[in-house]
């Protein structure tokens, strides 16, 4: 090959590389040069964050918070992915976002395979009323009727949070109709309005949604509300991860978007009709239904967060771990529903999910638009702590109230004769407490039973002073309002049902028993 040719080939060479090289930097360069002579030269960074259309999450994809994070020099990139939780764990593990918003109950399912890659920084929001269980009127009355039924068909969305109403309803109130295992009566859907559609036609006695198909449907004459969030303590919870490597290596991007968060929720609160539009704009729904769903959520402001969910109070305050109770009791509900065989959590420890650094730091601190905080009775008390006081009833108004259902409860065993609580006796109703917590807004009726042999009136007075028992343990010990109790006796007057081949000794052997029952007013 002569020099003339070689030379000829390495020009073409270098020419190609050339055109290759302003074909791969030339778009990096007007970038550059396009953020340098523009305000984006002052974006630090962008952030990503998943999530999907919950009005919970209204705040964190706001125009409030994307302005406020704009003029702090970053960029808001907010994912929505139809509330696919399982892919949105497995990105958030790979780096791929930053942020994702999760219901508790979503998060341990989703999460425990994949070694829980994002730790709670901060508690959204609380359902109350934003899920709902429906039934039709003429098939289904209450919770307790469904018991031992083996016909009702149930309609949900598997794995959404209304699934986790029904799974927490079933465990707390030993109702596991709620989630029949039999594909002929276990109806999923593909969302709430699947669901609300099922039970208007009738394919499904009762039906786990949420707004605004729970409104839609209790406008339908016959359709009744079995139980709803409203009327839940810490049972669906929605709380912000971030991945744990993000955590450490931008602890001030971290601190820096909660304390921008706190502050757009804070004028939201401040502008309610502000609020009310945005969201009207960015769903397309009426007023009437977006207030709807307003009402359906508690927002956890900054101090709530600390003083009431992480633990966190100022000197001389004091305050409370709610978050920790509320990762042990979605355990517990999803252990029961066979969801896990074990314990998922990290050797068993709820705080493994938790970080309260950033919270902690802006609550010392203190956040721009926030003055600091006080000590303050309003502030500290936790919101449905069984401490609540509730205005007396006269007999008549305690007949009125309508039935929830009953409480789970291990028996509580007595001295024969006796009517004293011993140590395991008092172990049982603690342990029913714990699932009392859940309802704050329901009084409770304590009815103590008998068996059927002896002196019918001697049995009543027995199962009275049983039911009394049960009462003041509630009262001195976990401080709960005797306006709220009712203790009942009803002797042997009310027997359980013989089961089928079910000796007359064993039979004898169930009838002792105390049921806690959870009752409301009628609206």
């Amino acid at each position: 090959m002569n020099r003339r040719l070689i030379g000829a080939v390495i020009l073409l060479l270098l020419g190609t590389i050339g055109i290759v090289g302003l074909w791969y930097f030339m778009p990096r360069y007007r970038d550059v040069q396009i953020k340098a002579t523009s305000d984006a030269q002052r974006t630090k960074g962008k952030i990503t964050i998943a999530l999907d259309n919950w009005i919970g999450y209204f705040v964190l994809r706001s125009p409030e918070l994307e302005q406020q994070m704009r003029r702090a020099g970053w960029q808001l990139v907010i994912q929505d992915d139809d509330a696919d939780y399982a892919q949105r764990m497995r990105r958030l593990r790979d780096g791929e976002i930053d942020f994702a918003a999760a219901t508790i109950d979503s998060y341990i399912l989703n999460a425990a395979g994949l070694g829980f890659p994002g730790t709670i920084i901060m508690v959204i929001d609380e359902s109350k009323g934003g899920d709902a269980i429906l039934a039709r009127s003429d098939r289904v009355s209450g919770l307790d009727a469904l018991k031992g039924t083996t016909d009702t068909k149930v309609a949900f969305t598997p794995q959404s949070p209304s699934h986790h109403l029904l799974k927490a309803a079933a465990y707390h109130f030993n109702v596991p109709e709620l989630v029949p295992q039999d594909p002929t009566h276990r109806i999923e859907t593909r969302g709430s309005k699947e669901a609300l559609n099922k039970l208007l036609s009738g394919a499904a006695d009762l039906a786990v949604m949420w707004e605004p198909d729970v409104s839609r449907g209790l406008a339908h004459p016959g359709v009744v509300k079995v139980l709803g969030t409203e009327d839940t303590e810490k049972l669906i919870v929605d709380v912000f991860l971030v991945n744990r490597k993000y955590s450490m290596k931008n602890p001030e991007v971290v601190t820096l978007l909660l304390s921008h968060y706190f502050r757009a929720l804070k004028k939201y609160q401040e502008a309610p009709d502000l609020f009310r539009s945005q969201v009207v704009a960015e769903t397309g729904l009426p007023e009437k239904t977006v207030d709807s769903m307003l009402k359906g959520v508690r927002w956890i402001n900054l101090t709530q967060n600390c003083e009431q969910w992480f633990g966190i109070s100022h000197p001389g305050g004091t305050s409370h771990d709610g978050l920790r109770q509320a990762i042990e009791s979605t355990v517990r509900i999803l252990t029961n529903a066979g969801d896990f065989a074990g314990d998922p959590l990290p050797d068993g420890d709820p705080y493994r999910l938790t970080y309260s650094v950033f919270l902690a730091d802006l609550f010392v601190k203190g956040v721009t638009g926030f003055t600091a905080p006080k000590p303050s009775a309003e502030t500290v008390k936790p919101t449905g702590s069984l401490e609540a006081r509730f205005p007396s009833l006269s007999e008549a108004d305690w007949e009125k109230l309508k039935e929830v259902g009953s409480l789970k409860v291990d028996p509580i065993v007595f001295q024969q004769g006796g009517a004293e609580l011993d140590l395991l006796a008092k172990e049982v109703v603690d342990r029913s407490v714990a699932l009392f917590s859940h309802y704050p807004n329901f009084r409770l009726v304590i009815k103590g039973h008998t068996g059927t042999k002896g002196d019918p009136e001697e049995n009543r007075l027995l199962s009275q002073e049983r039911a009394d028992a049960v009462a003041r343990y509630l009262v001195v010990t976990h401080n709960i309002d005797p306006n709220r109790l009712r203790a009942t006796g009803f002797g042997g007057s009310k027997p359980l049902p013989e089961q089928p081949g079910e000796t007359q000794r064993s039979w004898q052997y169930r009838l002792p028993r105390v049921e806690l029952v959870l009752v409301r007013e009628e609206y």
